[in-house]
């Protein structure tokens, strides 16, 4: 036991390292966390760690999916719908059917064996891609689509990969009988999720406490998981219903209290499950190699590219129809939207990185058949699986930052950027607009005295005069410059209050609550430069 919790520290100290260096050269983390983790594998005297398959898709998946539906925009989803859907959905059946139909042909493994290799190893992983990509700053529909597809490829992927286990275990296999439970594995989990996010809600509006209610949500995703998954679903889909319900719903219902340490904790939670999973999925590789001298590592290689190659084309034969077609077909929706830029297109294309969830599928499969046989090809498939990631990560996820900036498609995101920023100060004015009206309601409704108003319209004041006339470079400059200086007031504050508290001037308590007012204030200038949370 001490040894394993031993391993367990090295891989925390491994992860905080390498999230560092990452930052330090501006590289994904997944991408060196994954070598990182293959590096550690073979390190003397380093127990081998074996990645239990049920880890991944029943504790591991369920928080990931759920965070990320949280912090996908409902309105966006479903303005991208047809997108989201086309890839999601139609993408991963496409290239699950072009890794069986050329495993077939030039591999020599049956047809179903390969449409199950091709299910493992058909949803992109955009863990990765998106922090590249959000760095970059690409186009806000870029990256909504990539995400929705993030969200849902994975449902798709796993009834396929059930369908394909049970035909190759019972060998029948029945398309209308499949495509009917596909349709209603989709309602049924839909519904089921949004029925948990609406009880989820309730239940932590009705607690009021922030530790349940915390608890409650960590609970939420392996709820809307766990019960259709035993059902013979897939899970997916119900969690991110879910988590799109509680997005929507959810800022009228949470506490404030809830929602700041919502966002810390869950910030946490998923960057300790991410770095995790791409280390343990690096120290596989030691793992796999044990077990490979069944195969000539020639064939293990060849079967790799070639599958690798696969999908990385499959994607683009597949991104290039489902983004013109629909609009050279339909006046209505040419009409409506105009064709995506080409750039973009391709960039979407590129992103095809495979991730730890291939991997995850591939370790499930059984190793028996029910007659006691040996599941047909099960250590070439998770060979297979594993070169995928190591080559679409590596490959892919190196070199999107050079595609992205050699075809300069971050620039429209700075535009857009520009945009939001200017829309969202003038959100914030109307904002406060509508609060001044009530204030004014509330003194002639209430009759408040003359220096409780005075002080509510000074603190209505300074917000209002914090705010800029718009955004842009100089104006942005300014506000940057602002923030630092604000920073160092604040830090002057902390040392004087620490000092009081070392003089006998203030108790312990007195200065957590200081304390706690300045990193308010803090977080809040941290909040205006970037990003949202789980809650």
């Amino acid at each position: 036991m001490e040894a394993k919790f031993q391993i367990f520290l090295t891989l925390l100290a491994v992860l905080a390292g390498t999230a560092l260096l990452a930052r330090r050269l501006n590289v994904a983390p997944a991408i060196l966390l994954l070598i990182s983790g293959i590096a550690l594998a073979f390190v003397p005297g380093m127990p081998g760690i074996e990645l239990p398959p049920e880890l991944i898709l029943l504790l591991v998946l369920p928080p990931l999916i759920y965070s990320a539906a949280v912090a996908m925009s409902w309105r966006e989803f479903c303005s991208n719908l047809r997108p989201i859907a086309l890839l999601a959905i139609g993408c991963v059946i496409f290239t699950a059917c072009a890794v069986a139909v050329a495993t077939h042909y030039l591999i020599g493994l049956p047809w179903s064996v390969g449409f199950l290799l091709g299910a493992i190893v058909a949803p992109p992983d955009v863990v990765a891609p998106l922090a590249i990509a959000r760095k970059l700053g690409l186009p806000r529909r870029i990256l909504v689509v990539l995400e929705g597809e993030g969200l849902a490829n994975d449902a798709t992927a796993l009834i396929l990969y059930r369908f394909a286990v049970v035909a190759i275990t019972t060998g029948a296999f029945s398309l209308p009988q499949a495509s009917a439970t596909f349709v209603a594995i989709l309602a049924g989990e839909v519904l089921f999720g949004a029925a948990v996010g609406w009880l989820s809600l309730r239940a932590r509006h009705w607690v009021r406490d922030p530790q349940i209610e915390m608890t409650l949500s960590l609970l939420t995703p392996y709820i809307a998981y766990w019960i259709p998954e035993h059902l013979g679903g897939s899970g997916v889909i119900a969690t991110v219903a879910c988590g799109l319900y509680i997005s929507w719903n959810g800022p009228l219902l949470i506490p404030s209290a809830t929602r700041l340490q919502g966002i810390f904790f869950w910030d946490l939670v998923i960057y300790l499950i991410e770095g995790m999973l791409f280390l343990l999925t690096g120290f596989q590789m030691r793992v796999l190699l044990e077990k490979s001298k069944e195969f000539p590592f020639g064939d293990i290689l060849t079967a790799s590219i070639l599958v690798a190659a696969i999908v990385i084309v499959a994607r683009f034969a597949w991104v290039y129809p489902a983004s013109y077609l629909p609009g050279l077909l339909s006046k209505r929706l040419r009409a409506r939207e105009p064709l995506p830029n080409r750039r973009a297109v391709f960039v979407v294309a590129f992103t095809g990185v495979r991730g730890a969830v291939s991997l995850a599928a591939a370790l499930a499969l059984p190793y028996a058949l029910p007659g006691g046989e040996l599941f047909p090809d099960r250590d070439l498939i998770l060979f297979v699986a594993f070169g995928v990631i190591l080559i679409t990560l590596i490959g892919l996820g190196l070199t999107l930052p050079a595609v992205v900036r050699l075809l300069g498609v971050a620039r429209a995101g700075k535009d857009e950027y520009a945009a939001e920023r200017d829309s969202e100060i003038a959100a914030r004015r109307e904002a406060l607009a509508a609060a001044l009206a009530s204030l004014d309601a509330m003194t002639n409704d209430r009759e408040l005295s003359d220096e409780v108003v005075k002080l509510l319209r000074a603190r209505h004041e300074t917000r209002a005069n914090l705010l800029p006339v718009s955004f842009g470079p100089d104006r942005d400059q300014v506000s940057a410059t602002g923030i630092t200086l604000v920073r160092e007031l604040i830090a002057a504050e902390r040392t004087f209050i620490h000092r009081q508290l070392r003089d006998g001037k203030i108790t312990d308590e007195s200065r957590r609550r200081i304390e706690r007012d300045l990193d308010l204030e803090e977080a809040s200038l941290a909040n205006r430069e970037v990003g949202t949370g789980t809650v």
